[in-house]
């Protein structure tokens, strides 16, 4: 505890340059695979996921945060958690078996059959690593396990792409889903070198489980608010809507899922740990919020400003039809990057019931919204998922923020000052790109385009006064500390 301020900052820099690693691998594969795949072959994966999703955020029953969450967690308390995992996995994987008939006669697509069966195993792959996992972030040890995950997503992309490139179709897309989880699972248990004891119950494991089951429902209820969309465009319109939405939404997606990620698991470390002195606990909230909508919001603007160039660039000309539907989702950018530190806000305090009510009301408004958006085909389910989103966002904060100890003024003038910068970078990058369009390529364009922006972003935000000097302070403390 007596360096947990410098712990954090240094894991959090270390955190999100592996993400920021990730993304420089992620990129590259996104462009070679979307010009050797097509939105068929995405399509159909993407059937597959909507249903495997809501069995994967069951999996392991919330015990990941549970046990993260906990103060201290004893050896006998983490084999049990161990043996619980993979009795959950197994146990969906059979599921997930027993399952794909049905899946492929809901859709009418044979070829989901064969896809479903080899997606099962990605439960029982997971289950394995999820306790070494835990391991590491209750150590803060994110450089260990950032070099695990870049390992793993290099493999599972260089294997992915190779499958493409000689003709696989869309088990190349099917293969990445089960790579990456093998490799990384193997990686954690190289790290941590921990094996399990035999299986047997534990004095503080009901209180683990009912925290669990509560983190369990409010993820469950997030993954139907998010997916639905997907679920019944592809079940309505078929594949090829599916894939461009499906890949539309991911684009859109994965850069904010990703700093939220990163962040998130050394602030929901952080945060467990300092609980008990609020005061603390406030101030490292804010830090870690502050961060996420300093790194995400400039995304919204770029990817509303530049959508056109931003898909033709990255998946390719014969992608070009989901250029409107990437610009309609750009809104939940800024969403997702105010509403997931909320979560980890609740699940630090334990207030895991909030989160569940939550949660049904999201899901209840975006079930009705899709709905209403489905006849009108992709377009109208983007419009209609982004409407939502955009709408419940400041109901769902003030909800959230009550009796947390966090001010509903100090989070809103978090999100004020990288609102403003984005802003001002948003007009001075679109007046280059007017000016700049007919002359150059979409690559050229884009790249002067986001150079102009970012620069322009850099240059507000830290002219704005309190943001130089909080990521001053961010880099030293990272550097007041010795290596996690």
């Amino acid at each position: 505890m007596q360096d947990l301020k410098n712990r954090t900052a240094r894991a959090g820099l270390i955190n999100v340059g592996a993400r920021g690693l990730g993304f420089m691998i992620r990129i590259p594969s996104l462009m070679i695979l979307g010009r050797l795949l097509t939105p068929e072959d995405y399509g159909l994966v993407t059937m597959v996921t909507a249903f495997t999703g809501v069995l994967n955020m069951v999996g392991c029953f919330g015990l990941f945060q549970a046990a993260i969450q906990r103060d201290e967690l004893s050896e006998e308390e983490s084999s049990s958690l161990f043996w619980l995992n993979m009795a959950s996995g197994t146990l969906l994987t059979l599921i997930t078996l027993a399952a794909s008939p049905l899946v492929s006669a809901f859709y009418g697509e044979p070829r989901l059959l064969a896809i479903m069966d080899v997606i099962a195993f990605t439960f029982v792959i997971t289950a394995a690593g999820i306790q070494h996992g835990v391991m590491l972030q209750r150590r803060m040890s994110f450089g260990t396990s950032a070099k695990v995950d870049i390992c793993a997503l290099l493999i599972a992309t260089a294997v992915s792409i190779e499958m493409a490139r000689t003709g696989y179709g869309y088990w190349a897309i099917v293969s990445m889903t089960i790579t990456l989880p093998l490799v990384t699972t193997i990686g954690l248990w190289l790290s941590t070198r921990w094996i399990p004891g035999r299986p047997r119950g534990a004095a503080g494991l009901r209180s683990i489980l009912r925290f669990g089951i509560g983190t369990t429902l409010t993820g469950f209820l997030s993954y139907v608010t998010n997916n639905i969309d997907k679920l019944l465009l592809g079940r309505v319109w078929g594949t090829e809507a599916a894939g461009l939405y499906g890949r539309s939404f991911y684009l859109i997606n994965f850069p904010t899922e990703s700093l939220s990620t990163t962040i998130g698991e050394v602030a929901f470390a952080a945060l467990s740990r300092t609980k008990s002195d609020l005061n603390r606990f406030r101030r490292f909230f804010l830090k870690a919020y502050s961060l996420v909508v300093t790194l995400t919001l400039p995304l919204t603007v770029v990817c509303t400003l530049f959508a056109n160039d931003l898909i033709v660039v990255v998946l390719g000309p014969k992608w070009a039809s989901a250029a409107e539907i990437f610009r309609i989702l750009a809104p939940t950018i800024l969403v997702f990057a105010i509403s997931n530190p909320l979560g980890w806000l609740l699940n630090a305090l334990g207030m895991v019931k909030r989160g569940v009510y939550i949660g049904l009301f999201s899901v209840s408004l975006m079930i009705t919204g899709v709905l209403i958006g489905l006849p009108y085909g992709p377009r109208g389910v983007a419009m209609a998922y982004s409407a939502v989103m955009v709408l419940k966002v400041i109901p769902v904060t003030i909800w959230a923020l009550r009796d947390t100890g966090v001010r509903y003024r100090e989070f809103v003038g978090t999100l004020a000052r990288p609102l403003a910068a984005s802003l001002v970078a948003g007009m001075i990058a679109y007046v280059v790109h007017a000016l700049a369009a007919p002359a150059l390529s979409p690559l050229s364009r884009l790249a002067l385009d986001l150079g102009s922006f970012g620069a322009t972003y850099v240059a507000a935000l830290l002219l704005i006064a309190g943001e130089k000097a909080l990521h001053l302070d961010l880099f030293r403390n990272a550097g007041a500390t010795s290596p996690i």
